[in-house]
């Protein structure tokens, strides 16, 4: 039996793209993501955040295409697949990463001052709405 596994995150990029190639010639762009999830406790009633951050590696053409229009804060979706890798960092301690396999890259808007319309900077809907007869 064959199997599948696919991973959608939603969020911001942690730094500007990184564009390589292999000895082949296959470009493969490197950035991170954070996806930031809030919540209110529900016994302090305080408003918590966690932000789990992502290696993100694109290749070929997406990989060429992720460098030539994304910048660091961009908000993306991304869909591909999660590898968790455990190593040891700086002060010896065991540490672990995300590291997700781009398969396909959507670009969702851009943080203030990018020169990129994000959500909040769009038209609300006309008043007169109503009248559309469907």
């Amino acid at each position: 039996m064959s199997s599948w596994h696919q991973t959608i995150v939603i969020g911001n990029l942690g730094r500007d793209p990184e564009l390589r190639y292999t000895q082949s010639g296959v470009a493969v762009c490197g950035f991170s993501v954070a996806v930031t999830e809030s919540w209110s406790d529900s016994q302090t009633n305080e408003r918590r955040e966690k932000t789990t951050w992502y290696n993100v590696s694109a290749w070929g053409k997406l990989g060429e295409i992720c460098q030539q229009y994304l910048a660091k804060g961009r908000l993306v979706m991304i869909t591909g697949t999660v590898d968790a890798r455990g190593y040891t960092n700086s002060a010896g301690e065991a540490a672990a990463s995300l590291d997700l396999r781009a398969r396909d890259v959507r670009f969702l808007g851009g943080r203030e001052g990018q020169g990129q319309p994000g959500y909040n900077e769009f038209a609300p809907p006309p008043d007169n709405m109503g009248d559309i007869p469907f």
